[in-house]
């Protein structure tokens, strides 16, 4: 079993859309993250082709030079998405209720999920969907930091380091037959820990976890 029933709980067991009912037009990492998760679309995304926006909000992050056949978006409040400008099409659906996504087998050619993997209860089965609607050879890339809604993390998440996050969403693709070896992406502040400890936090640390399906 990739989880126990214990590392997929949250310190809010109330259905997560109650929490999503408000929106909240706010960037949930520094500038510094955002601007390293812009470049790494640039790099990695191609133009002109399909994209599926996982679990987002009223921003994507994707470089306004870079442009797309169709980005589709999901999220769990529909305000947000109507607001984010890159969105061609959009659905509301609460993953941890209902998994499957209403969207055609091979159809994507990458998959983006920014700062929300944390709260994924079955990420098994997330993770299944999305290598059903990715095209052969199509992408995911996982970005996340160590920012949170700490209630609606799950526990495996909340409670582990970095180091064991990354991890995590390595085995999330190990799950799954039919995803390339995750290659993963990091950069960490190099400002003391007896500086943090001070307060004197430094920027937000930056992962991203990126994998392929397989063109077989």
């Amino acid at each position: 079993m990739l989880l126990t029933p214990h590392q997929r709980e949250k310190l809010d067991p109330n259905n997560d859309q109650e929490f999503y009912t408000f929106p909240r037009f706010v960037t949930h990492v520094d500038q510094g993250f955002i601007d390293q998760l812009t470049n790494l679309y640039r790099e990695r995304l191609q133009p002109q082709t399909s994209v599926l926006d996982l679990m987002s909000s009223w921003v994507s992050h994707l470089p306004d030079d870079l442009q797309f056949d169709h980005v589709e978006g999901h999220g769990m409040n529909q305000e947000e998405l109507a607001k984010n400008p890159r969105l061609d099409h959009y659905f509301v659906q609460n993953l941890n209720d209902n998994p499957k996504f209403p969207l055609e087998d091979n159809h994507f050619d990458a998959v983006l999920i920014a700062v929300s993997v944390q709260y994924l209860q079955y990420p098994e089965a997330i993770f299944s969907e999305i290598h059903r609607i990715l095209k052969p050879g199509g992408m995911v890339i996982v970005s996340f930091s160590n920012r949170m809604f700490y209630q609606k993390a799950i526990s495996a998440w909340r409670d582990g380091t970095d180091a064991m996050r990354i991890q995590l969403v390595k085995n999330y693709f190990r799950s799954i037959s039919g995803f390339s070896k995750p290659e993963v992406i990091m950069n960490v502040s190099n400002l003391p820990s007896f500086l943090q400890m001070l307060g004197m936090m430094g920027a937000d640390p930056f992962y991203a976890v990126i994998s392929l399906k397989s063109s077989q």
